[in-house]
């Protein structure tokens, strides 16, 4: 089964896939994430191309296991994206994700704004690697 996972932000969609056997997550890139017609037709055109089964969005969590505005937000734009979308949605603890990315692309010699560039995608491989390696 192929599994996206999305790292949401207001301004980008951190957008990383499994391999066809969901065992290995890769970074794809990142989305602008408004204008939301555009968004929506952008995950829809990468579900259809890489036949994507689930999606698994990062919910943010304070590290007490709290819920805060961030992951309020985060369950808002799920709700307002499921409708548009052919495959089930669901969120997944994303604590760390972007701090991880953060470290591990500084790790590996990117610059400052390499980082910047990537590291939405990064930190969605992370927490669907988080995903993937939980199921299996």
């Amino acid at each position: 089964m192929r599994v996206m996972a999305l790292d949401y932000g207001t301004r980008r969609v951190g957008v990383a896939i499994s391999d066809a056997l969901g065992v290995l997550a890769r970074p794809l890139g990142s989305l602008p994430a408004q204008p939301f017609p555009e968004l929506v037709a952008a995950l829809q055109r990468l579900i259809q191309e890489h036949e994507v089964e689930r999606i698994i969005v990062g919910l943010p969590r304070n590290m007490n296991g709290t819920y805060g505005p961030a992951a309020a937000a985060v369950q808002t734009w799920v709700a307002e994206l499921q409708p548009h979308l052919p495959v089930p949605v669901m969120l997944w603890d994303e604590r760390l994700t972007t701090v991880q990315a953060h470290r591990r692309l500084r790790e590996a010699g990117h610059s400052e704004r390499k980082r910047r560039q990537r590291v939405d995608s990064s930190a969605a491989a992370i927490l669907l690697q988080s995903y993937l390696d939980r199921v299996a």
